[in-house]
């Protein structure tokens, strides 16, 4: 289905992004690795089918997004999909956030995925189909304490994802949205592995989720949301605030318990 397609993946080196990767050389596409960090891209690289690009570029600097726009511009065959898969997590105390942390997150998480979108765009409109998938999360549709800012930029992607595929309607770019829940990846530090393990939170491994999320793109439906149950409380959620903010309530004491004493997260 994805022979000589050529997808760009942001966030490649590791994690959920290094398990799409792989998903995704096996069905035969033509990937675009996009990271920060030339050793594990190359990691990366070295474990999949097939010829692909490695590219080292920051995507919360106008630099980075630059030269992977041009890096798409001279591709022979051009660009049939980006996956928006980079981000960063913040767990942490919202009153000890710093500025620079706050801004961080919400670079790297939205502002970055919005320009990046923007820029390439037209290369994506000269393919007769095309696509845009923006990764978003579980705390999108369901906010968690200590992860404010975190799920303030991913509700900002999921908002980004439906207003955009609404605007580019009847065009030849497709654009999607998938969620995954907790899952087990570097992208976690101690003190979220910790919370996860005090609430009982449901945690699929990376491999899971690259499985679903390729299973979600052959489908052609314009949005997924990995578990049934987070499904349902982001709809309960959705519809009945006031019931979610209840039902959270008896989580609040294990939630501050795992949150870092002071200042920000590793994350």
């Amino acid at each position: 289905m994805y022979n000589d397609k050529v997808i760009l993946l942001t966030g490649a080196g590791s994690g959920i992004g290094a398990a799409i990767a792989k998903e995704l050389s096996m069905l035969g596409a033509q990937l675009i690795l996009v990271g920060r960090n030339q050793e594990k891209l190359e990691t990366v690289k070295q474990q999949l089918t097939g010829q692909h690009d490695i590219l080292v570029a920051d995507i919360s600097s106008s630099v980075g997004r630059q030269a992977i726009k041009e890096h798409c511009e001279q591709h022979a065959d051009g660009l049939d999909m980006l996956i928006n898969n980079a981000g960063v997590s913040a767990f942490t105390r919202f009153e000890t956030m710093s500025e620079e942390k706050i801004s961080s997150v919400i670079n790297i998480n939205l502002t970055s995925t919005i320009l990046l979108t923007q820029q390439l765009l037209p290369l994506l409109q000269t393919k007769p189909s095309a696509k845009i998938v923006n990764i978003g999360s579980a705390f999108a549709s369901l906010a968690f304490a200590g992860f404010t800012v975190y799920s303030a930029s991913k509700y900002g992607v999921k908002g980004f994802t439906e207003a955009l595929r609404r605007e580019l309607h009847g065009g030849t770019v497709d654009v999607c949205y998938f969620a995954p829940r907790g899952t087990k990846t570097p992208f976690n530090d101690a003190n979220a592995e910790a919370l996860n393990i005090a609430i009982k939170a449901n945690i699929d491994s990376a491999e899971k989720v690259a499985t679903e999320f390729v299973t979600f793109l052959q489908s052609n439906k314009a949005r997924h949301f990995v578990g049934w149950q987070e499904r349902l409380f982001g709809r309960l959620n959705g519809l009945f605030p006031g019931l979610i903010d209840k039902a959270l309530a008896g989580q609040h004491k294990a939630i501050m318990a795992c949150l870092p004493q002071s200042g920000d997260s590793k994350n």
